[in-house]
């Protein structure tokens, strides 16, 4: 058995038969042309140029259409990125004056270009390779009118495996057939990545040199949720992962009838479960499992779907769905959460040495005021659609925080002045992701209304590691003791002063981690849609009393193993029908 790990970008398990993609699709000889044929091959590129164009256009209208407009916006910039002039200028001096074939010019350019972008120090290009590569495939289709390979007429279900995958391959996939999708390369902010997570397909990318290890056919586990892959697993491994998967399935159908109840423990206690949301269509995939409104909606897709910076428009349209959509539930809508290493439009100057400390969340929307007044401006004209509510992200200082609010009053002002309506009031909220901001929480208290503990941060910050760096990875555990005291602490002050607190990270999707949240005294949980019925299921199986004990013993525990030991075994005896998180 061959065990990987990589970055984990869309949850879920799938077990099946691996199926190797060569994502190149193309070989391209060097071919060269007479002078008396450069016009003529020139206007052969034009042609396809069009073709390609349209063909682009065509894919982002069916994907909007099956997946939302959001991911569709990411061939709208492929179309951009087609007919850009440095490239065409560079096709065209390679058949005019080094008399190479359209096709060869094609492979030339866009191969320098992709290549380029992978070595970038600003993984916002690195991640655009596979765009690059993309819109190659797609003008070389046009010019030789033979489609690449591709998965679209997939017979079988499969698990796939390839170095890369741009996102009109992803795009293409039939998720009842496309099981998984594991790659070499990508990043959790590639538009693959977007893409795989719009379309709920379990991906895990950035697993590095492997395919020499895996043919098609091997027995393949891919876990999305630790970003684990398992080739030619041993038979132990492999029946766990069944198991497991069959058994979610299984409770997942059962617990359908259970969506109209709430999350009430046996003596009456409610727990909100809250959706965690990335794109405007998953409103409704929330709504169908349940979800008493959405406690985190992640705004960063409008960065990463296009080249440009996203309008005021495009903004408003997609908070005003979510809203309209979740008829009169509570939405917190989180300001932008990414480094200025992610951002197309607002990039560093100088590479920063470590993204996670630098200029990132708050910091750069703070940095850049124009950027961050457009964003706000949308979300104040769309709150009057329903119980909209604001978020700010890594919050580390008081000032921070009074600045993102002073912001926030200049823009009401501004609108309110221009005749536009906004609510009369707007609850305002921060994230708690950083042990300063957990003691300084005294303090931010009388000015807040309302904080959502982001335990996939504040994990990393508390104990210092990357949880993408192999060498580490294993010391990332979010029941590590120090990490409880610090949501332990968070929840007293909160509570103290009648404010409300939940928790939005991975823990929140883990049933064993919820029940101890709930004996902790959090009462509200922002989690994937998907994980909803069991965690409903799970709280609803037990005491407050119980969860309580569980807490306080989690509590006086002095490691993560010794915790994660116990509230596994606690779950187990508990609510032994839902599948452990092994």
């Amino acid at each position: 058995m061959l065990e990987l790990q990589g970055i984990a970008v869309s949850p879920g398990v799938a077990v099946g038969k691996a199926l190797v993609f060569d994502r190149e699709g193309y070989s391209i000889d060097r071919c060269l042309i007479s002078k008396e044929e450069t016009a003529s091959e020139w206007q052969r590129l034009v042609t396809a140029v069009e073709r390609a164009h349209r063909a682009l256009a065509d894919r982002g209208e069916k994907t909007s259409a099956s997946w939302g407009a959001d991911l569709g916006g990411i061939f709208t910039a492929q179309q951009q990125l087609l007919v850009d002039p440095h490239i065409r200028s560079e096709m065209d001096h390679l058949i005019r004056d080094n008399l190479y074939s359209a096709e060869y010019a094609v492979s030339e350019v866009f191969a320098k270009y992709a290549a380029a972008f992978r070595k970038a120090s600003s993984s916002f290009l690195a991640e655009r390779a596979a765009d690059v590569r993309d819109v190659e495939r797609t003008l070389l289709e046009a010019l030789t009118g033979k489609p690449a390979q591709t998965l679209k007429s997939l017979m079988n279900e499969a698990i796939v495996v390839s170095h890369d995958l741009t996102p009109g391959e992803t795009a293409s996939f039939d998720p009842e057939k496309v099981l998984a999708i594991c790659t070499e390369a990508g990043g959790p902010g590639g538009h693959t990545a977007i893409v795989a997570r719009g379309m709920e397909i379990p991906a895990v990318v950035g697993v590095g040199n492997f395919l020499h290890n895996i043919r098609s056919g091997d027995e393949v586990i891919i876990d999305g949720h630790l970003g684990r892959i398992f080739v030619s697993p041993d038979q132990a491994t492999l029946d766990r992962y069944r198991e497991r998967r069959m058994a979610r399935a299984s409770i997942v159908s059962q617990l359908s009838e259970l969506k109209d109840f709430p999350a009430t423990t046996t003596d009456g206690v409610r727990v909100e479960l809250m959706a965690n949301v990335e794109f405007p269509n998953e409103a409704q995939a929330s709504l169908t499992r349940g979800a008493d409104g959405v406690g985190l909606y992640r705004t960063e897709f409008l960065y990463l779907g296009h080249d440009t910076e996203p309008s005021e428009e495009d903004h408003y349209l997609a908070y005003l769905k979510v809203l309209k959509d979740m008829q009169g539930r509570p939405v917190v809508i989180r300001t932008l959460d990414l480094g200025a290493d992610k951002m197309g439009q607002t990039r560093p100057i100088e590479p920063e040495n470590n993204p996670f400390l630098g200029l990132r969340s708050i910091r750069l929307s703070l940095r850049n005021p124009s950027l961050f007044r457009v964003q706000v401006r949308a979300i104040l004209r769309a709150a009057c659609a329903g119980d909209c509510r604001i978020m700010f992200p890594m919050v580390t200082t008081l000032d921070e925080f009074r600045s993102a609010k002073f912001l926030l009053r200049s823009v009401t002002e501004d609108l309110v002045s221009e005749g536009v309506r906004v609510p009369s009031s707007l609850q305002v909220g921060m994230m708690v992701e950083v042990p300063a901001a957990v003691l300084m929480l005294d303090r931010f208290i009388e000015e807040i209304d309302f904080v959502s503990i982001g335990t996939n941060d504040l994990t990393q910050y508390t104990l210092a590691v990357d949880r993408s760096n192999d060498s580490v990875a294993d010391l990332y555990q979010a029941c590590d003791p120090a990490v409880l005291r610090l949501i332990q602490r968070t929840q007293q002050i909160t509570s103290e002063h009648g404010k409300s607190t939940s928790v939005c990270g991975e823990m929140s999707n883990n049933p064993a981690y919820a029940l101890l949240l709930v004996g902790m005294g959090i009462r509200t949980l922002s989690l994937a849609p998907s994980a909803i019925p069991v965690i409903k299921k799970a709280i609803r199986s037990v005491t407050l009393g119980q969860c309580e004990a569980m807490a306080w013993r989690a509590l006086r525990l002095g490691t993560a193993r010794e915790v994660d030991a116990f509230l596994m075994n606690q779950l187990a005896g508990l609510v032994p029908e839902i599948v452990l998180q092994a």
